[in-house]
């Protein structure tokens, strides 16, 4: 185990043991030895925690229309569910560390055991006593730099690239808006680029420091009009640049630093800064207004940060990566004095205490005991010491059920009908803090970060719910140890698993269970009750109108998602068959011709002659509702929405029928069923490995222009 800070929605801070981690695919694992807080951003988000839901609610109206929006689709119990999970689940703090690496991933060339490195970014470099860190987040740490000063990294990167978006020359002037840890930086790395810096900010003692950090000039607006200084520094003409390092939202800032500008200068707006310009000041001199973010190229790229796919330096000079380094460089050389804005060092097991106090804080160093500097020696041991603690495992030895993944779907659909029911062995999230917080929450024996530690259990049963490309790989291993597999769908993302799954189900004793959860709703047995009662062919036509995907969500990186088609699209072939029969061809069709669709329309034929039409659609309107299909039968017709009203048209009269669950409880409680030998298995494999057959074959057709025979 180890310790990491976390925080709570209701404003509290704990330091909690938790999983240790291991390293990412690429990536490495470190042993902390120095982190830094930043003062405005932990500040801004430990504020916002200790607000009251009314509170919340109106700093982010975009949570709460999707609150509205998952009423719409799986009804208020479970939206509220949602909201209580994410209200209860701590989050990690921190983004800024230094430390040695303790162990290296087999695919990392770069990084050894026992380097000093500093570290990055708010996924992964936490205040903890172990960070788990993909390769393009790290650098390595100059020898005549200390651990305290390697851990301003990533804080610096930020003021490096907001200098770099200012396209600074030799001798321009630079007006430094609000002088907050970030600010200083920024105006002591514009004093290295040659620029003559003015510092502006309302507290005075920041000021001082402003002074030792490079600033030519200082102002306190509470003490003179800013507009009045910077004419007189600089002759009437307006300073060329403006890097406002301030937060909150409004005009006012903005306004101030459009009138201290020349015509055609450039205003930097850095960090969380919502501006709102007037348009004439704005026009009037022609400005360029540019947005500085975070470390540089290449934040917020999965495919970068994550997947370790570098940017060519003849096309990308200064990725964060590059940036990282050079901040490291200026440090070495001392021409990045970081002792003027160092006002507290602390502890780690003091660290919750700063938190109360970050208002008169410029740059806080948490200290985790030990110089790395000294102690390489023993890092091998004291990784060890982790692993001990975390192998401490106290599992029932009766039959019990492990889980991988503890996401916001495991908890709020999968998780709360499994409690109490069956004994829960270990949890699994690459997130130490969500695996401890989900043992706790949910009652499991065990928490850890490493999925192999499932493997090794004497549990007969595993859910997954991992992201995507994952299923396939611990599907495989888990049968291979003979356990009984739930997987949230999709099974696979290739043919070629699925030919592996299949070879692995049929010369072992495991099974695999399929989360479709949709052929287990009420609304679909009320449906397949009402069939039984006609004969024939059926047509069904399903419409699913899915939204536009946010570029940022994690189904828009095919490589972990497979894309919405295979992704998600699959719930509703899957759903097709499970009506229909056995399909035997589909034809299927895309809107334009993306590389990876998020739009299709299939026409499936059945062996019994029915034939059902999937629409699914990235381009409707909201207000329309998410899932609704018509079944046409032998003079009858059923149509349904959400799977919370089904419509029964028959001899000329309409019956409604109402639910409330999209069928994850009711397949939870088959499944488990069949684990305690009550029932026979709820989804054979046969069935939905059709459903995934099909959904390959819908690609395929959509690759190929043509019908696919299956």
């Amino acid at each position: 185990m180890m310790k990491q800070l976390a925080q709570y929605q209701d404003g509290r801070l704990e330091l909690q043991d938790v999983p240790s981690p291991v390293p990412p695919p690429g990536g490495i694992l470190v042993r902390t030895t120095c982190s830094v807080i930043s003062p405005g951003t932990e500040r801004m988000k430990v504020e916002q925690a200790r607000m009251s839901l009314l509170q919340k609610a109106k700093a982010r109206p975009d949570q709460v229309k999707k609150v509205i929006d998952t009423a719409k689709t799986l009804g208020w119990k479970a939206a509220l569910e949602k909201v209580r999970n994410r209200l209860e689940s701590p989050t990690p703090l921190g983004y800024s560390a230094t430390g040695v690496v303790v162990a290296v991933d087999e695919l990392n060339a770069r990084f050894r055991v026992g380097d000093r490195v500093a570290c990055g970014g708010a996924e992964c470099a936490f205040h903890a006593e172990l960070i788990a860190v993909p390769d393009l987040l790290a650098a390595p740490v100059p020898e005549s730099v200390e651990d305290w000063q390697a851990a301003y990294t990533t804080l610096a990167s930020i003021s490096m690239q907001a200098v770099r978006q200012a396209e600074v020359r030799l001798g321009d002037r630079v007006l430094v808006m609000g002088q907050g840890l970030v600010g200083l930086l920024a105006t002591s790395l514009l004093k290295a680029s040659g620029a003559r810096v003015m510092a502006a900010d309302f507290v005075g003692s920041r000021l001082d420091v402003s002074k030792q950090m490079g600033a030519e000039r200082v102002v306190n607006p509470k003490d003179s009009k800013l507009e009045d200084e910077v004419r007189e520094w600089t002759n009437g003409q307006g300073v060329d640049v403006v890097l406002l390092c301030v937060g909150g939202k409004g005009s006012d800032a903005a306004d101030t630093a459009i009138a201290c500008m020349r015509e055609r200068g450039v205003m930097v707006i850095v960090g969380i800064y919502d501006a709102e310009l007037s348009w004439k000041r704005a026009y009037m001199k022609d400005i360029q207004v540019r947005y500085s973010r975070s470390y540089g190229p290449g934040r917020y790229d999965q495919q970068y940060e994550w997947g370790g796919q570098d940017y060519p330096i003849g096309y990308v000079r200064w990725t964060e990566n590059r940036n990282f380094e050079a901040c490291l460089e200026l440090m070495r050389t001392g021409q990045l004095d970081l002792k003027p804005v160092t006002t507290r060092k602390v502890a780690f097991g003091s660290v919750i205490n700063v938190y109360d106090k970050l208002e008169s804080e410029l740059g806080v160093v948490i200290e985790y005991g030990g110089n790395a500097q000294c102690e390489v020696l023993n890092v091998e041991s004291k990784l060890s010491e982790f692993a001990t603690h975390d192998s401490e495992v106290r599992i029932p030895p009766s039959a019990f059920l492990d889980v991988i993944g503890a996401g916001n779907f495991a908890r709020t659909m999968l998780l709360p009908h499994v409690k109490g029911k069956i004994a829960l062995g270990t949890i699994v999230n690459a997130t130490g803090l969500s695996a401890r917080h989900v043992k706790e929450k949910f009652g499991f024996a065990a928490a850890e970060a490493d999925t192999a530690k499932v493997f090794e259990t004497t549990g007969n049963a595993v859910m997954i719910g991992t992201r995507h490309h994952l299923h396939a790989p611990l599907v495989l291993k888990a049968l291979q140890t003979g356990k009984q597999v739930f997987v949230e769908k999709p099974l696979c993302l290739t043919r070629e698993e699925l030919t592996q799954i299949d070879e692995a189900v049929s010369s072992g004793s495991g099974s695999v269970m399929v989360g479709f959860n949709r052929r287990f709703a009420p609304a679909t047995a009320a449906l397949m009750e009402m069939l039984k009662t006609v004969s024939g062919p059926k047509t069904l036509a399903f419409h699913v109108n899915a939204g536009v995907l946010a570029p940022d969500h994690w189904y828009a990186n095919t490589d972990e998602s497979g894309g919405r088609v295979l992704g998600e699209a699959c719930h509703f072939f899957d759903f097709a068959c499970h009506v229909l029969g056995r399909p035997v061809k589909v034809t299927a069709q895309t809107v334009g011709r993306p590389a990876v669709p998020d739009s299709v329309t299939a026409q499936i034929e059945f062996a019994d002659g029915s034939a059902a039409q999937i629409v699914y659609s990235a381009e409707g309107d909201s207000a329309f509702p998410k899932e609704s299909f018509r079944v046409f039968a032998s003079g009858s017709v059923i149509e349904c929405e959400n799977f919370m009203r089904l419509s029964i048209f028959q001899r000329r009269k309409q019956t409604v029928k109402k639910f409330t669950s999209k069928g994850h409880a009711e397949e939870m409680a088959a499944w488990l069923a069949f684990l305690k030998g009550e029932a026979k298995h709820p989804l054979p494999y046969e069935q939905a490995r059709q459903s995934m057959r099909l959904t390959f074959a819908v690609l395929e057709s959509i690759r190929e222009g043509r019908g696919i025979a299956l």
